[in-house]
């Protein structure tokens, strides 16, 4: 699948934008210019050649805060993402096989989490558990985890009618065996589309929590908290808002670029995609032959 992905223009842009996003969060603190929290008696300064974006209200250099920033960002996103993977794909997995009870279980559970508001749920779990990040992102994964519960069942149920799956199970086949050899990989795709899409949402999700001020205490920098500061300033520094917001889009827009790129390249239209590939291939290699015939 990772070289259907990189066969595709999108997936190819897409897997770019994301590897940089995460460099930036592994070596953002080593790269910062400057102490990220250090203030200055320069404020709200343009752009120079000591500060490449600026200085903010308090004189601290903003490229800097930028890059120190992505790490709580991308890390907050990934547990939103890998939470909701978790919580939610396995018992959407089980809830096939495992009886009546645990699958009505599982599905009203699935329909409260729908109806809660995440992000108010996130910010009541805040004032209860204290001000922090991980769990607010522990919580709001859970509460997003239907959606790979929903697409992890459907996608079950579909190879679970199999003749062949059917056939493994009358041979006395566990149900562990069964997930693993036949039906995980059938999943898999689905799952992998949820997952892009939702390390996009876990980024809208940390932007939103920080720019209220919630999950990271200040003066910790993050895309979403320079964002709020930066709007009360804008009459001195209008462009302020735009690395942020230009951050937190183009990794939102690569998240979404990715799960298409995934989705084309996967069930019929991956199939489809490898015969064309394939049938060029042979066209091309029986091109030549054909003008040594002719000759």
């Amino acid at each position: 699948m990772v070289r259907r992905v990189l066969s595709l223009t999108s997936g190819r842009i897409a897997v770019a934008i994301l590897v940089l996003i995460a460099l930036l969060a592994v070596c953002g603190p080593w790269l910062a210019p400057q102490d990220p929290l250090a203030t200055s008696d320069n404020t709200l300064a343009s752009a120079s050649g000591a500060h490449w974006l600026g200085t903010d209200y308090l004189g601290r250099d903003v490229f800097s805060r930028l890059l120190d920033g992505s790490r709580v960002s991308v890390l907050g996103s990934l547990e939103v993402a890998l939470t909701a993977l978790v919580v939610g794909a396995i018992p959407g997995i089980l809830s096939v096989y495992s009886g009546r009870v645990f699958e009505w279980l599982t599905l009203r559970l699935a329909d409260t989490l729908v109806a809660l508001p995440f992000l108010l749920f996130a910010i009541a779990v805040i004032a209860l558990l204290g001000n922090g990040i991980t769990q607010a992102m522990l919580v709001t994964g859970a509460l997003v985890s239907p959606l790979f519960y929903r697409v992890s069942r459907a996608a079950t149920l579909a190879v679970a009618r199999s003749p062949y799956v059917e056939a493994a199970i009358v041979s006395g086949a566990s149900t562990g065996w069964v997930v693993r050899r036949h039906v995980w990989v059938k999943v898999l795709p689905p799952i992998a589309v949820a997952l892009a899409q939702t390390i996009g949402v876990g980024f809208v999700i940390v932007s939103s929590l920080t720019f209220l001020g919630i999950g990271v205490q200040p003066p910790a920098p993050t895309w979403g908290g320079l964002l709020a500061s930066d709007l009360g300033y804008l009459s001195h520094q209008p462009w302020a808002p735009v690395p942020p917001a230009l951050l937190i889009m183009v990794t939102v827009w690569a998240c979404n670029l990715l799960a298409d790129a995934i989705r084309d390249v996967s069930g019929e239209a991956g199939r489809a995609l490898v015969n064309r590939r394939k049938a060029r291939d042979r066209s091309g290699a029986s091109a030549p032959l054909s003008v040594g015939g002719s000759r």
